[in-house]
């Protein structure tokens, strides 16, 4: 699935080009449109008490993206089981198609008191929704 971000300038370094945790702040963003274009949200999920907190994430860049560029970030799961999930990210120029940075994100699902929770058990339609993206590839 594809989510775009227009570059803001306080997102730049003091050479004009954006600062490299930006990145990571736009798979967030990829991440919460992600789950909605799946059919729920994240606020959600929240609310109903499932968290799922980051675990490790990593970038890779390949080129720079300068203020005012629109990038699109393309977003699916790798790996899904319930219990973990793990997204890839390719961050590409809107208008030409060059790649500026792939990544991964890897996250568990938790109740409100920090303990491991599996979608299978409890909650169902959030499962089948992460299911059916992983296998569509979505």
């Amino acid at each position: 699935m594809e989510y775009q971000h227009k570059t803001q300038y306080y997102e730049t370094d003091q050479m004009g080009i954006i600062h490299h945790s930006n990145y990571i702040r736009w798979f967030e963003e990829a991440r919460v449109d992600f789950m909605t274009q799946c059919g729920f949200s994240y606020a959600k999920m929240e609310e109903e008490g499932v968290i799922s907190p980051v675990l490790s994430v990593s970038c890779e860049y390949k080129s720079m993206t300068h203020f005012g560029d629109t990038v699109v970030i393309e977003t699916s799961i790798e790996k899904y089981n319930g219990v973990k999930l793990q997204l890839v990210y390719t961050v590409k120029d809107a208008q030409t198609g060059t790649v500026r940075c792939t990544g991964k994100s890897s996250h568990c699902f938790l109740d409100r008191e920090g303990k491991v929770l599996s979608l299978k058990k409890g909650y169902e339609s959030y499962h089948e929704k992460f299911q059916k993206a992983y296998e569509e590839k979505l």
